[in-house]
């Protein structure tokens, strides 16, 4: 993983056919195997490798993820497509834990947590008088001007 890391694709590819050499169901070197190939351009490799990931964890979304993404470079955008509906429905179907268990619903713990609010604060009263407003003119009186009021 170093190697793949650090863009030695080369060397990370020797290395994980020698992990396969020695455990053929390795997962994680069959993934990284996989990427590697893709990393060095070889759509082909990328998708056999892929599949042979499958073949191990059928259900694993970054499989699907990675599928979807080789086929989408070698231009087979409907595979790709199928291969991103099924790295959804793994997300989905990893995500199938019961919800956490809350309080029954006789139970008022959740408005003895809305009371724990503190009160607003109080609103200001309203000023008795309003100040002048100078912008506003005020309107001449027949036969007299607005400066002598």
């Amino acid at each position: 993983m170093v190697d793949y890391a650090s863009g030695d694709y080369d060397a990370a590819i020797e290395k994980f056919d020698a992990i396969l050499k020695e455990q053929p169901d390795h997962f994680d070197a069959t993934q990284g195997l996989s990427m590697s190939w893709y990393r060095q351009g070889d759509f082909p490799r990328a998708i056999e490798m892929g599949h042979a990931a499958e073949k191990l964890n059928p259900h694993e979304q970054l499989v699907h993820t990675n599928l979807s993404l080789f086929y989408m470079k070698s231009g087979d955008k409907e595979t790709a497509e199928h291969h991103g509906l099924q790295a959804r429905i793994a997300s989905w179907r990893g995500n199938m834990d019961a919800p956490a268990a809350g309080p029954a619903k006789d139970d008022d713990s959740e408005l003895q947590i809305a009371s724990d609010k503190p009160a607003p604060a109080p609103v200001p009263p309203l000023p008795d008088k309003f100040p002048d407003m100078p912008w506003k003119k005020n309107k001449p009186i027949a036969g007299g001007d607005a400066s002598s009021e």
